[in-house]
């Protein structure tokens, strides 16, 4: 169990030290990692990585690191990361007409209910993905300019 462990470390630490070496600019890295996180935040369960690549294509960021960054949501974090969007959406729309109730869910208030769920977590997702993608990005972006900084200093030495 132990070695079963300490194996999975070092396959983790080679994973994420493959993600860290990707190729591109400081900055295309953590536009690739924004895109990523962005579109992680959505309840899109199969088509977060595809949506990952698309907006970095259109942010010129590194694919493989947006798709990376979709892991934000996975299934430890998706029941408090989409209820938190919820929660945000709920904020900024208000409750809807009662809320969702799951005790007066029948079929001629699914779709009403349904909508006005899908109204709110969707401007959650939105309001919440712009506010992680900037921070992620943004604090990618400094690491990734002191690992570029530390590099040109060993490579001078």
């Amino acid at each position: 169990m132990r070695r079963l462990l300490r194996l999975s470390r070092i396959r983790m630490r080679r994973g994420v030290l493959w993600l860290w070496r990707q190729e591109g600019t400081p900055g295309q890295r953590a536009r690739g990692l924004a895109a990523g996180v962005f579109c992680g935040c959505y309840p899109f369960f199969g088509l977060q990585i595809f949506l990952s690549v698309g907006v970095a294509s259109v942010v010129r960021g590194n694919h493989l690191l947006a798709a990376a960054g979709t892991l934000v949501s996975n299934p430890l974090t998706y029941l408090p990361l989409y209820w938190f969007n919820y929660l945000v959406g709920c904020r900024l729309l208000g409750p809807g007409q009662g809320g969702i109730n799951l005790a007066e869910l029948n079929r001629s208030s699914l779709w009403a209910q349904g909508w006005e769920f899908s109204q709110r977590i969707l401007l959650g997702s939105t309001v919440v993905g712009m506010v992680l993608a900037l921070v992620s990005g943004w604090m990618a972006y400094r690491l990734f300019l002191q690992r570029e900084a530390r590099a040109v200093v060993s490579r001078g030495s």
